[in-house]
Order: structure tokens, then sequence, then C-alpha cells
């Protein structure tokens, strides 16, 4: 196999990654046509902020659980379960929608419910890529081709989503989301994985403790985390303006909003096969720093614009600087992380990520209501260009911890 997608080698991934990747279009969809419903519906840059407000914030609280199960559990049997919750919320967020019956408080309900779910989905998915490859060293590459697969899916979803709404309207958009989940679910169903060696389970105060104290005294690992979660806070919620700029600033459309979606994701992209062509986690803790600038200075160029095709130009600076940062994050920590620890890492990974996201919608939409949306993205860039300096003043001290993992002494990539 190429470089780039060296982890294909592995049968369960090669099942895994495709059945996620349909997956990942109907999300996408849904999520672009949530918004846009509320928006349509409602006329309320607030609202469009309370909406991924309450798509996320379950994850801020419910992850480290979700993390303590991928530790305990079967973690192909319980993405089953998972999976098909997920695909049962969107056929009734369809269902409403067909019968003209759909309100702004059922989309709302629907997010939380997912939000939901995906607390204890997404730290399974993540736990589980090196039982599926079966190779610490093939685990870096696997990632990057999970990031992949969130991002590259854009680049499909939010346009046809797009189509889809200027033709047909929003329902239609959640029912290819229902019937895209039985991708993934036949995906793992069909996977042959090994029975893994589990230490007798403690009580789950005792193994959250644990995980807690290595975050806290790791320095790489507490660095790593807080700067995810600066950059989740700060600039993830970008995307739920995008309607405001769509529309009303831009003067488009649906079509319009999907392109812009499918902008940020060519900059999201471009990070993936950069990271994909990576061996080991030598110097990523620098590419973690300018990362971070990038998303700052994208957003704030955006911002600014007022034409759809220097928006469509800067964009991907913000997709490449998010995914680059928070990917690298990912692939540090779970290159060090003990095995043991592994769910409950990776589950304070996600809670910074996909959890501080939520409170930054909340904060993005009242900003927006009351001063502006763009007056809201340039202090969203500001903030992270904050960040990124911070996490650079702190490069020397967090490569010398790092220094002493094999994984990060093993020199540069290959």
């Amino acid at each position: 196999m190429p470089e780039l997608l060296r982890a294909l080698t592995s049968r369960n991934f090669r099942l895994f990654f495709i059945g996620q990747g349909v997956s990942l279009v109907g999300t996408w969809m849904q999520q672009l046509a949530a918004a846009w419903l509320v928006y349509r519906l409602s006329g309320s840059p607030l609202l469009l902020g309370v909406t991924g407000f309450a798509s996320q914030i379950p994850i801020l609280f419910l992850a480290p659980f979700g993390g303590l199960l991928a530790d305990r559990l079967d973690r192909r049997k319980t993405l089953l379960v998972s999976q098909a919750l997920a695909a049962a919320q969107a056929l009734l967020l369809a269902a409403l929608t067909f019968s003209g019956r759909v309100e702004v408080w059922h989309v709302i309900a629907a997010a939380v419910c997912l939000g939901v779910i995906n607390a204890f989905d997404v730290p399974l998915r993540q736990a589980f890529l090196l039982e599926m490859v079966g190779s610490r060293e093939l685990l870096p590459n696997a990632i990057a081709l999970n990031s992949f697969l969130m991002n590259g899916s854009r680049l499909i979803g939010p346009p046809l989503a797009g189509l889809l709404l200027a033709l047909f309207g929003e329902g239609w958009c959640f029912l290819a989301n229902a019937a895209s989940y039985g991708a993934i679910i036949v995906g793992l169903a069909a996977m042959h994985v090994p029975p893994r060696a589990r230490s007798a389970a403690s009580r789950w105060r005792a193994e959250l403790r644990e995980a807690v104290d290595f975050a806290a005294h790791y320095l790489p690992c507490r660095t790593l985390l807080t700067l995810v979660a600066w950059l989740s806070l700060l600039a993830n919620p970008y995307s739920s303006l995008l309607p405001v700029f769509a529309r009303d600033l831009l003067g488009g459309d649906a079509r319009t909003l999907g392109w812009l979606n499918g902008a940020a994701s060519v900059g999201a992209v471009a990070g993936v096969v950069f990271l994909a062509t990576r061996r080991g986690i030598h110097r990523l803790e620098r590419i973690t720093a300018l990362s971070a600038a990038s998303a700052g200075a994208g957003l704030i160029a955006f911002a600014l614009s007022r034409t759809p095709a220097l928006s469509l130009a800067v964009l991907p600076l913000v997709g490449f600087g998010i995914l680059l940062t928070t990917a690298s994050a990912n692939t540090i920590l779970q290159t060090v992380v003990p095995d043991r620890l592994r769910g409950r890492i990776v589950s304070f990974h996600v809670a910074a990520f996909l959890g501080m996201a939520p409170i930054g919608h909340f904060v993005l939409g009242f900003v927006a209501e009351h001063f502006g949306a763009p007056a809201a993205l340039i202090a969203s860039g500001a903030g992270c260009l904050a960040a990124a300096a911070w996490f650079a003043s702190r490069l020397s001290v967090v490569r010398q911890a790092l220094a002493t993992h094999p994984a990060a002494a093993a020199g540069p990539p290959a």
C-alpha cells in the first residue's frame, strides 16, 4: 500500500474506513440541514449557537464515562449499539420534518440526544483504532486516516446537503443520514477482532482518578489538552455562524453554505495528508503550535471578507489549523499513553475538543447576536493566536518531556 494509506493493510480498518466514510457523509448532511432549518424557522443567530451548544455539551460531562466504558467493555459490540441509537434519532427527526410538525425545539432535542450518544461513541471509536489495526506502528496513520474521514466526508456531505436543501428540503438530509449508519453497522459486524486482555475492573471513581492524575501530572498531556480545549472553545464554533455569512453577508443561499463548509474541509484534508505521511511524533509539538496560529489567522481573514471568492480562499486555513492541531495532539497522546489508560485519556481529548465547543457555540452566538457575526469571529481568531503563542512559549519543556519517550526519540519521519 502507498505510505499514505498503510493502515488500510488491516482488513478490519478497511471495513471501518468504508463504513465510517459513508456514515460521516450523512452526519455532515444532517448537521448542515439542522442549522439551516433552525435559521429558517427562527432567523436567530443565538438559536444557531444554542443548537450547536445542545449537540455537544453532553460530551463535556459524559465523555470521561465513555472512556471508562471503552476500557471495560467490548468496544466493537458497544459501538454497534451506539450507531443503532444514532440512526434512530436521525430517522425520528426525518419523520417530524416530513410531517410538517417540526419545530426548533425538536431539532435542539435531537441534538441533545445525539450529543449523549457521541459522548460514549467517540471515545470508543478512538480507543478501538489500535485493536482494529493490530499494530502500534500503524496507529498514527490510522488516527490520521480517521481524521481524513471526518474532513473528507465534509467535502461531500455539506455540498450534497446544500443541493438537497435547495431542491427538496431538510427532511431528505435527515433520512439520508439515518440510512448512512447502515454502512458502519455492517462494517463493525463483519470485523474479526481478537479478545482484548482487560485487567479486573476496580471502582469507577478510582479508575477515573488514575487517569486524571496521569493527565494532570504528565506535562505534554496537560499542555496539549489545554491547547485543544482553548482552540475548541474559540475556533471550532465558527461553523454555527456560517448560515449568517452565507445568506446575510455574502448574499448566497443553501448552496453557498454548502460550499463554505466544503472549503474548510479542503484545508483539513491537506492537514490529514501531511499528518498521514509522517512516522512517529518527532517535532509534532512544533507543528501543533503553528497549526493553531493558522486557525486564528484564517478566522480573522474570513470575518473581514465580503466576497464569496475570498471567503472560500481563506476558510481552508481554518480547517487546516483546527484539524492539524487536534489530530497532532491526539497522535502524541495515543503514542505515549499507557495501554491500560487509553480509553480514558482519549476521552479527555474528546471532551477537550468536542466538549468545549458547545460553550463556544453559545458564547459566539450571543456575541454575534449583539455585536455582529464578523466581530465574534475576529475575537475568536485573536484568542486562537494568543493560545498558539502560549503553547509556543512552552515548547521547550514539552519537547524535553517527550524526549524521554522512545517514540519521540526515534528521529524524523522515514
